[in-house]
């Protein structure tokens, strides 16, 4: 009996959840990145870098994994290189898939997100930074 249950706890029906860390880009946000930019602009446009080596201060790494249900894990990691405060040049890869795209399918399992249990009416509101008094 204790042979059968062990090995019926092997198999695992239960539904995994695709699992995301790090940092997800849109292929545009990579694209727009151009040798030159300052870090600041970098930063603005692709957000804070996972690892920044204080002996190389000079290359950000930006790293990201993404697993769905049971499946291996992927690990991406893009790499930037500045010269002092300018963008030389990129380097690796990332998860080209969009992450609205990532979102709606994780909605199609009623996941709700805290933005998506507001009114229309209350995103607006929040939108136009406060109430529609024009004080």
């Amino acid at each position: 009996m204790a042979a059968l249950a062990f090995g019926l706890g092997a198999c695992n029906p239960i539904y995994q959840l695709d699992i995301q860390q790090g940092n997800l880009f849109s292929k545009t946000q990579v694209e727009s990145l151009k040798p030159g930019m300052s870090k600041r602009q970098v930063m603005l446009t692709m957000g804070s870098p996972s690892v920044v080596n204080p002996f190389q201060q000079n290359r950000w790494d930006y790293i990201s994994t993404f697993r769905r249900g049971n499946g291996r894990m992927e690990t991406k990691d893009l790499v930037l290189y500045f010269d002092g405060d300018s963008l030389t040049k990129t380097d690796g890869d990332y998860f080209s898939e969009d992450p609205v795209e990532l979102i709606r399918l994780a909605t199609k399992y009623k996941r709700q997100y805290p933005d998506d249990k507001r009114s229309d009416e209350d995103k607006k509101k929040q939108e136009g930074g406060g109430d529609d008094s024009g004080t």
